[in-house]
Parts: structure tokens; C-alpha cells; sequence
């Protein structure tokens, strides 16, 4: 069974694709491919992302504040109308960040968000996750906002998975077309063969890995896709538009 809660602290790396494949050649000592990793290739990870009509989800997130939330639904790839998908929502807590899915098909995702009233409980829903769910949806008028796709690499420690090292590129998002099943496609988030690595741990990473970020000149940055693509959207949006955004 799929995890459904997740509670970790997240640590966010930017770099170039030879930084990449120097840093994930040393990993490979101390950890080992996702199952989806395993024949060599990326899974694609698809989102879209919700907000206010007025992104305030995605302003107060960017502003740090101590308490941050968002919701999105998740697929692996394009789905198709009945598949199964991931309802998330993302919590951050004094650095903590806490996740919570739950497994709907896509249209009872869609609903759900839409109308605020969750599906019809059966096996397979975490019936705690749907609920707190649909207490945030009450504080909200979400509307879906933007779609962001990515093509990642995930490795977990040997030994202890509670660490995981992730590598994203191909970031890409778009503002039409707001449906998973609308197809994978979009404009760039980065600048070519850039890679996003984010290190996930519950506690505090292994000095083994301290040192090889310190070795690899690796350092932490502040870095969020949604967050990110909404600055990006402001700056090519026309004038008036972008006065409306910001408002």
C-alpha cells in the first residue's frame, strides 16, 4: 500500500546537469533506485495545483510564514478519465513539512474539489485524509490554477528509507487547459539541463551526506515549483493583467 502521510523535513538544491551526475555517481554508494528508477528511465510526476481566484494560497506561501498549505491532485503520467490519482493536501509547519493523500479516481477528484463533498467512502480511501480535506475545501474557493510536470529520478538509502533523494527536470507548467488528462506539455519552469534535488528526511540527514553536499559545493536554497511558476506568470503577464493578479 501506497503512503499516505508523510512527515519530513525538506531540503531544496539546484544545479547543472554535470553537478548532477557527479553528485548521483557518489550516491549510488549509499543508495539505491526507486522501483520506477530501476530500468534506467524517469517516472513523470503530473499536478494541478488549486487556489483562490486571487492565488491567496500561493501569496501567503510566498511570504514564509511560519504555516503554509496547499492542495493539488497528483498522477503518474497522462491519466486517463477513471484512473487512479492523488488527492494532496501539503502542509509546512516550522520547516515540517507534512503531507496527506488519499487515492480517488480522477473524477471523484475533481468533484470533490469542486463541490467541497467528499465521494462516497469505500475500500482503498483514507477516510481521515478525505476528512480533513473537505474541512480545508470549506475554508476555500479553489479553482484548479495551474498544471506543473516534472520527469524525476528518486533514490532511497539502503538500509533506511527513511531518506529519499529526488532529482527533477523538465519542469514544465502551463495555465490552460487545467485537466490531468489533457496531456503532458508546457512551458519551461528552468533554464535547460537545470536540476531540482530535494532531500528527504524525518530527521536529520547521515553525516555521510553532509559531507558529500559540502564536497560537491551543494548548498540549500529556497525553492518552490508552484511558487516559482506563479512569480514567472506575474512578470509575463500584461500589465493590467498582472495589476488584477496582485491585487
Amino acid at each position: 500500500m501506497a503512503i499516505e502521510v508523510f512527515n519530513r523535513y525538506e531540503n531544496k538544491y539546484l544545479m547543472d546537469t554535470k553537478a548532477f551526475y557527479r553528485i548521483y555517481n557518489d550516491l549510488m554508494e549509499y543508495m539505491e533506485p526507486d522501483e520506477n528508477n530501476r530500468n534506467g528511465k524517469f517516472y513523470t510526476i503530473s499536478n494541478l495545483y488549486y487556489d483562490s481566484e486571487h492565488h491567496s494560497l500561493i501569496r501567503g506561501s510566498l511570504a514564509k510564514p511560519k504555516y503554509k498549505e496547499k492542495l493539488r491532485i497528483r498522477s503518474y503520467g497522462v491519466p486517463a478519465g477513471d484512473a487512479k490519482v492523488y488527492l494532496e493536501l501539503k502542509k509546512k509547519v516550522f520547516g515540517l513539512v507534512n503531507k496527506r493523500r488519499t487515492s480517488l479516481r480522477l473524477g471523484e477528484a475533481y468533484e470533490f474539489v469542486r463541490t467541497g463533498t467528499p465521494p462516497a467512502y469505500r475500500k482503498g480511501m483514507n477516510k481521515q485524509v478525505i476528512g480533513e480535506i473537505e474541512y480545508f475545501l470549506s475554508r476555500y474557493e479553489l479553482q484548479p490554477m495551474v498544471y506543473l510536470a516534472y520527469d524525476r529520478i528518486a533514490l532511497f538509502c539502503k538500509g533506511n528509507r527513511d531518506l529519499r533523494i529526488t532529482f527533477d527536470t523538465n519542469i514544465r507548467s502551463r495555465r490552460y487547459d487545467l485537466k490531468l488528462e489533457a496531456g503532458d506539455y508546457g512551458e519551461q519552469l528552468l533554464k535547460r539541463g537545470q536540476w531540482l534535488m530535494e532531500v528527504k528526511a524525518e530527521k536529520t540527514i547521515p553525516v555521510w551526506l553532509s559531507r558529500m553536499l559540502s564536497e560537491h559545493q551543494l548548498y540549500r536554497t529556497s525553492f518552490s515549483k508552484y511558487g516559482n511558476e506563479y512569480k514567472k506568470s506575474i512578470r509575463n503577464a500584461p500589465v493590467v493583467e498582472r495589476e488584477r493578479i496582485v491585487l
